[in-house]
């Protein structure tokens, strides 16, 4: 070969390669941007409530019906990338995403902003498995491609934290409906960006897209999260049982019916693999066992230890730190050492930091908080990153939305069952507390619904008597957080013992592929 025509080729290599890269920008754009819309909204629902004045059984719905549709339709949106084309399923979401974030913002009623939530849940559920899978179709090489994904999660971690300080920074300037208007900027960046720079891929044979599927789906999920959070919020009811059994039916004859079809809206033969199976099943206990201390912990750092939104959403920064540095290496350990290695000692590295949460206390120092924040970031990082390549590396590229869907499902049920199931215990446990003598009554009733009743119900006693319950009702509620940090630990313990079996032989590959 002459020297121009290795020159030539190599310069092709690097081209090719920074445009691997440079694809992988556009997409970490669409996962910052959802990963921040998730968590940003907690802040401005105070401004919101006081502007649209929504009842309470409005205001959660506001408040869920994102996370709701968002279940719902990732499998059936993973699958549809797959059939049209996961480049053009990203683009067409992003578009419906900006647009559907000014509806958001200039809502008029609580009625319009429930609709509009929802609307954009459709539209963030065709964003996340676009993304990964199309990291999946990008990058042949397995050692780039894991860090990649690393990139893609530690993106994830870090918007999720940034989220609650962008917002809070705005709220400070602006009316709530700006936490909205942030998405159209990088919207509009990421559609410009990735009509030019983003790959297309599909799966070939991947046949129609079968519409009962979907519905079943949708009825299924969104049924059993439903039913999960209430429980956790009105306890067992005959509406709930009745709930719960529409989504158990629905889901199990989504089941049966992908065993039918020719071209199934999901392979549920993908499970038969261990190592995707394990994935999955330690993805849904991680997030189960971390979101009951992620929900209730910005609740401590503010009603409990006075302080300010902006100052405990930087409180909480030390997880997404960890979190980015392990998983921008995460994929290197796990070639150097072994898969369940990494992925067993990060979930136990995290059941071991909610083991020290449950020894907190009111006036505890924010070292201790901060360093066990620290390490579950960093177990996290480790974990979350290599499953996440176990489950893309586990399928065929053709099928690596339906993958990636299965895998960020597992993440959005984690994250309903543990705020509903160890929310549950905070509850019960908080609810005990003693109101004093001098608050009986309604005053009694708004404080034992929930630690900010507690404060805002002691606005209306003598000093001594609202300090006495704001005391009661703290205490109770650290009580509840150490007993569901108790919990958690043991869930995640158990997770890294059950990872290290299921993971078992299982590696990550080394060739590039063909």
């Amino acid at each position: 070969m002459s020297r121009t025509e290795q020159l030539s080729r190599r310069t092709g290599t690097e081209e090719k390669s920074r445009g691997r890269w440079l694809a992988l920008s556009v997409l970490v754009l669409a996962v910052l941007l959802v990963a921040v819309d998730a968590t940003v909204l907690g802040l401005a629902t105070p401004s919101l409530s006081e502007d649209l004045k929504p009842s309470g059984t409005q205001l959660l719905w506001i408040g869920d019906i994102y996370s709701f549709v968002i279940a719902g339709l990732l499998v059936s949106m993973g699958s549809l990338g797959d059939r049209i084309g996961r480049k053009k399923l990203l683009l067409v979401g992003a578009t419906a995403f900006g647009a559907v974030s000014v509806l958001n913002a200039y809502a008029t009623s609580p009625e319009m902003m429930i609709v509009a939530r929802a609307l954009l849940g459709v539209a963030g559920a065709t964003l996340m498995p676009s993304t990964l899978a199309l990291i999946r179709n990008i990058f042949h090489d397995p050692k780039e491609r894991s860090l990649a994904i690393g990139i893609w999660g530690a993106t994830a971690s870090a918007g999720a934290a940034v989220g609650p300080v962008v917002g809070g920074a705005l709220l400070q300037h602006f009316w709530w409906g700006s936490v909205f208007l942030i998405n159209l900027p990088v919207m509009i960046a990421l559609v410009l960006v990735g009509i030019k720079l983003l790959p297309e891929s599909k799966n070939p044979v991947a046949g129609p897209w079968d519409l009962v599927s979907v519905g079943l789906s949708l009825v299924g999920v969104i049924s059993v999260v439903y039913a999960v959070k209430e429980v956790a919020t009105h306890g067992l009811t005959w509406e709930v049982v009745a709930t719960a059994g529409l989504g158990a039916g629905a889901l199990y004859a989504f089941v049966r019916r992908q065993f039918t079809l020719p071209s199934p809206l999901l392979d549920m033969r993908l499970f038969k693999h261990r190592g995707f199976s394990g994935a999955v099943l330690a993805d849904l206990l991680t997030v189960f066992g971390l979101s009951g201390l992620v929900f209730f912990l910005s609740q401590f750092l503010q009603l409990v230890q006075g302080r300010g939104p902006l100052e405990a959403s930087l409180a909480e920064l030390p997880a997404a730190v960890g979190a980015v540095v392990t998983g921008l290496i995460a994929g290197r350990y796990a070639r150097k050492y072994s898969v369940r290695s990494v992925v067993a000692g990060g979930l136990a590295a995290i059941g071991l930091a909610l083991a020290v949460l449950t020894v907190i206390h009111k006036e505890s120092g924010y070292p201790v908080l901060g360093a066990a924040l620290l390490v579950v970031g960093l177990g996290a990082g480790f974990s979350f990153t290599v499953t996440a390549d176990v489950i893309l590396s586990s399928v065929p590229k053709e099928q690596a939305g339906s993958a990636s869907a299965v895998s960020e499902t597992a993440y959005e049920l984690g994250a309903a069952l543990g705020i509903a199931l160890l929310g549950s215990v905070v509850t019960g446990v908080y609810q005990g507390f003693t109101a004093p003598a001098g608050a009986a009554g309604p005053v009694a009733d708004a404080a034992h619904e929930s630690l900010g009743g507690a404060v805002e119900a002691a606005r209306s006693l003598d000093p001594a008597t609202a300090t006495q319950m704001v005391d009661a009702a703290q205490d109770a509620f650290v009580d509840g957080l150490r007993l569901a940090s108790g919990v958690g630990a043991a869930v995640l313990l158990a997770t890294a013992a059950a990872a290290w079996f299921l993971l078992k032989g299982q590696r990550l590959q080394d060739g590039i592929e063909h």
